[in-house]
């Protein structure tokens, strides 16, 4: 989902909130991420975007000096660290914000996306280049005094995966709920970790049929609330288990294994639709009170989701779910069927069924409970994988221990043959270690 922001000086694209704003405002349309931490927006050319943020031409930008380089899933950017001003809707007032300038990029900014930028919301912790930039959520808690809550309603993108632009709808509500955009009671779950939003899952089911795993293997490395993951991500053993009931409970027979694996689509005549033929699917999620759990479902609505076909004579759909090396990701097509509260203040991540959340009159998501999780582990996230920034401080010393190893074993190799050398049988330009490290 992306939201419109008001910034000082030049820069605008998903979901705008059309405004006509004085001079020297303009608008900018960025990618709400709850997967990242990092407020980042075009300051370059870029085949893929109408306009870009020219850093040269702001009077209020003021750069760090900092290069910052982000990766994600799905692309990558490079650019530079500044401050600038930016005004919010509802907040008086203009409050200084890091932002980093993207100056390249890679498979990140895509054919017929209508955003320049990307508002990470999660936790200082994934903040690049280090968790001393302090992100833009934690920017704005502290310089409005506003409670540490913001709710997103994230509509339209799955129930319509065209390539065309998207239609305006969804919210970003900055310290607090707004009732009126869910229906029904909000159940909460507990964050586990504050880098991601990290949840517990301690089942999933396909229709009625409960996929009998460890609860471990649905919290695989971790498992996170995201909004900037487009599909339902899955540990693979998970995503192959959810296939195989999903094709059990499915009333089409044979499908293609490309479907699954994103790389065809499937088609019917134009008018026809698929989700008749398909199960709801069920996550089940630790609540608040941690012997129970409730689940949040939604309908093939939301998971076999249209694409528009070139031709114009079929309908045609992409399955909304796929298998991870890195973990669970609730993204946009599990999140589009819920009004969702991220309550840093109580370190819990809150759903309700969402206003928006229907497709041709009928709801395509529920949610129920409380059910007794006694019969899951007490704790399913344990085992898990250590954090990313840990993750890199490892590396790096292993990376120093294996470098001490290799300069020992160049010495041990190097210098008997430089001893042999004298006789005229070997040279350093023919041994076999120089060779290796070229």
């Amino acid at each position: 989902m992306s939201q419109s922001l008001r910034c000082l000086d030049p820069a605008d694209g998903k979901h705008p909130h059309n405004m006509m704003l004085p001079p020297p405002y303009f608008m900018l349309n960025i990618l709400v991420d709850t997967g990242s931490s990092n407020f980042a927006v075009a300051a370059a050319a870029h085949p893929f975007i109408t306009h870009f943020f020219n850093t040269a031409l702001s009077s209020t930008y003021e750069s760090t000096g900092r290069a910052v380089a982000v990766r994600y899933t799905q692309g990558n950017w490079e650019g530079e660290l500044g401050t600038d001003h930016v005004l919010i809707p509802s907040i008086p007032g203009t409050l200084t914000i890091n932002i980093a300038a993207i100056l390249s990029s890679e498979g990140f900014f895509l054919p017929g996306v209508n955003w320049q930028g990307i508002l990470g919301l999660a936790y200082p912790l994934l903040a690049r280049p280090d968790s001393s930039v302090e992100p833009f959520f934690n920017s704005v808690v502290r310089q409005t005094g506003i409670p540490d809550v913001f709710s997103l309603q994230m509509c339209g993108a799955g129930l319509s995966a065209s390539t065309t632009a998207d239609p305006a709808g969804g919210s970003l509500v900055m310290g607090g709920v707004e009732p009126t955009l869910y229906s029904g009671s909000m159940w909460y779950t507990p964050i586990k970790e504050e880098w991601y939003y990290q949840v517990e899952v301690l089942k999933l089911e396909v229709g009625d049929q409960n996929l009998n795993l460890d609860c471990k293997e649905y919290n695989m490395d971790k498992a996170i609330v995201d909004s900037g993951t487009t599909l339902l991500r899955l540990p693979v053993n998970v995503f192959n288990s959810v296939v195989e009931a999903i094709s059990r409970t499915s009333l089409i027979q044979d499908f293609s294994s490309g479907f699954w694996g994103g790389t065809k689509l499937a088609c019917w005549l134009k008018g026809e639709t698929p989700w008749r033929f398909f199960p709801k699917l069920s996550i089940y999620l630790r609540a608040t009170n941690t012997s129970q759990s409730f689940k949040i479902t939604i309908l093939p609505q939301l998971y076999i989701q249209p694409i528009t076909d070139v031709e114009g004579t079929l309908d045609c759909f992409r399955f909304g779910i796929s298998s991870s090396a890195n973990g669970l990701v609730i993204g946009a097509t599990v999140m589009e069927g819920f009004y969702v509260v991220f309550d840093r203040a109580e370190k819990r991540v809150g759903f309700a069924v969402s206003k928006c959340a229907v497709n041709g009159g009928i709801a395509v998501s529920e949610i129920s409970g409380p059910f007794s999780s006694a019969d899951v582990a007490s704790d399913c996230a344990a085992g898990g994988l250590l954090k990313e920034p840990l993750l890199w401080v490892i590396s790096y010393a292993l990376m120093a221990v294996c470098a001490v190893v290799l300069l020992i074993l160049l010495l041990l190799l190097v210098l008997p043959c430089r001893r042999r050398n004298r006789s005229g049988e070997i040279t350093d330009e023919s041994s076999l270690v120089r060779h290796r490290i070229k």
